[in-house]
């Protein structure tokens, strides 16, 4: 795919080349910091839609031009809280550095607080504030600081997983719905623990169709995730553990994933609405910094086969960080 210009006036061709074989493209010929005309972005927002998640590589975007740049294709969240890492002067900036910053907070290292909240092999998977009703519509992330090696992130296409499933586990499927909860699976430390206590005074919760109908594309998505799902409704907790189980594993056969290795400046911009992705678990004991600024627009509230939306069930409203 190629559009006649780049928008920034070189006359550079924009290429989108697939990464693999269901998901994930890296576009070339274009500068992000530019004037970027419509054809291009219409070209990134088809490129986004077809391939879930796109990448750019040698970019030199700073704040401003970050959010300037998520701009063009929606409404930027500003979160009301973040760590003491992200830029003051940009609030729909978050950067996640800022994430090696809570286990000191609530009295464990980093390690140990990853290993209570990732205790198994699929409970990293998630797409970005899955527990909210409204989840943000995509997320642009670009890197700043990578180790040489390690790091990498992986995404899952979930459109491509439902898909994949038999036609009568689809069916199963279509009319499920499931609670989506934040701090699911959390396993707390013995005695007082303050990361669960924050977690209960900050609790968030959802009900969405496990089967999500794609705004623009009109897919079919199997929206799950290991971080956030916990229960699905109807059935009883062995029952929804292994049907969870199942569908998870669906969700992340590597055919149905792609891998991305950073370097300073490289740029991802993905669609959180039919993608669950993998942060690396790689890089702690390298002792080597990796600095990432995302920015999230925002979404809408999911909407089954049915018809019937996602429903709130504490903490989260839509359209209210």
């Amino acid at each position: 795919m190629t559009t006649d210009r780049d928008g920034t006036g070189g006359g550079t061709a924009l290429e989108v080349r697939p990464a693999a074989g269901h998901i994930g493209a890296e576009i070339t010929g274009v500068d992000l910091a530019g004037d970027l005309d419509g054809t291009v972005i219409a070209g990134i927002r088809a490129a986004v839609l077809r391939w879930k998640v796109v990448f750019f590589r040698g970019q030199r975007l700073d704040h401003a031009a970050h959010v300037a740049l998520a701009r063009r294709f929606g409404e930027p969240v500003v979160l009301p809280r973040r760590g003491k890492a992200s830029p003051p002067d940009f609030p729909e900036v978050e950067t996640t550095a800022d994430r090696l910053e809570l286990g000191g907070r609530f009295g464990m290292e980093h390690d140990e607080w990853l290993r209570r909240r990732r205790h198994t092999l699929l409970r990293g998977w998630h797409c970005d504030h899955g527990a909210r009703v409204d989840p943000p519509a995509a997320t642009i992330l670009r890197a700043e600081t990578v180790p040489p090696y390690g790091g990498d992130t992986t995404w899952a296409n979930l459109a491509a997983a439902y898909a994949g499933l038999s036609a009568p586990v689809r069916e199963f499927a279509d009319g499920l719905r499931a609670e989506h909860r934040l701090g699911v699976g959390y396993q707390p430390r013995p005695g007082d623990d303050a990361y669960l206590r924050h977690l209960l005074d900050h609790q968030t919760a959802s009900e969405h169709p496990l089967v999500r109908v794609h705004p623009e594309t009109g897919e079919r998505v199997l929206f799950v995730n290991g971080y956030y799902v916990e229960q699905i409704s109807g059935l009883s907790r062995p029952e929804s553990a292994a049907v969870l189980e199942m569908l998870l594993e669906q969700a992340t056969r590597p055919e149905y994933t792609v891998r991305f290795r950073w370097e300073p400046g490289s740029v991802a911009f993905w669609d959180n609405r039919a993608t669950i992705h993998l942060a690396p678990g790689d890089t702690a004991h390298l002792g080597r910094p990796r600095i990432m600024h995302r920015v999230m627009l925002a979404g809408e509230v999911p909407v089954g086969v049915d018809g019937r939306p996602s429903r709130p069930l504490t903490g989260t409203a839509p359209g209210r960080w």
